[in-house]
């Protein structure tokens, strides 16, 4: 008997990511402001405080997410606090235009497989992001609009992750049950929000550098298809 009608998704690190390595990202920014060749060892010590600063408690209390003129505030400032500018100037501002332009992401190996094997099993599927720009245009070009019946984002409603209406919005917009949704995501202190409206959670560890990941394991988890 399938456990689930429906799976609500994050986006970022969890259907989606930013092309390649963050320092890959870092090197074509400043390229792109007509800077000399970086140091990979500095560049890599920037990123680094990048990512340690992005997911801490701290950071989600500023509301990044909460408006698209928060967001771009928000991160430039992150970006510029981790050294950014001692790499060039100017590079917070560029580096933040490429991870909100469509292009510049992908989607894992596995993602595409894993929701078309759940839309041929009858399940509807949201996704539930705590962003402040729209992923629609990435999710177009990568293949994962068509298998999606509601994509709920944070600076469309000015409330983030883990508020539970996040996730009662996608719900009603799917018309399923709650307690008959799984919600998959990465981030334990927002996508486990969904636990309070009735949902089921299942959270993914950091991805790999490469490779999947690890979404098939979604399918052992909703149960046989319906029929």
């Amino acid at each position: 008997m399938r456990r689930f009608d429906a799976v609500l998704f994050d986006a970022g690190d969890t259907l989606i990511r930013l092309c390649g390595s963050g320092e890959a990202l870092l090197h074509r920014a400043a390229a792109a402001l007509g800077a000399g060749p970086l140091d990979p060892e500095e560049v890599t010590h920037v990123w680094r405080r990048v990512l340690d600063r992005s997911s801490t408690a701290e950071e989600l209390a500023k509301g990044r997410d909460l408006s698209s003129d928060r967001h771009r505030e928000v991160w430039t400032a992150l970006y510029r606090a981790a050294g950014c500018e001692r790499l060039a100037a100017g590079l917070s501002q560029r580096l933040y235009e490429y991870t909100v332009d469509a292009r510049c992401w992908e989607a894992f190996p596995d993602t595409v497989p894993t929701l078309a094997a759940l839309s041929r099993r009858g399940l509807r599927i949201g996704v539930v992001s705590d962003t402040g720009f729209d992923l629609r245009p990435a999710m177009d070009l990568l293949g994962v609009s068509p298998f999606v019946g509601s994509v709920v984002m944070s600076f469309e409603h000015g409330i983030c992750k883990p508020a539970p209406k996040m996730f009662l919005t996608a719900c009603d917009e799917l018309r399923v049950d709650p307690e008959r949704t799984l919600m998959v995501g990465d981030n334990p202190l927002t996508d486990s929000g969904a636990v309070a409206t009735g949902m089921h959670v299942f959270l993914l560890p950091p991805p790999a550098r490469t490779g999947p990941r690890g979404l098939g394991q979604v399918l052992s988890l909703v149960g046989e298809p319906a029929g």
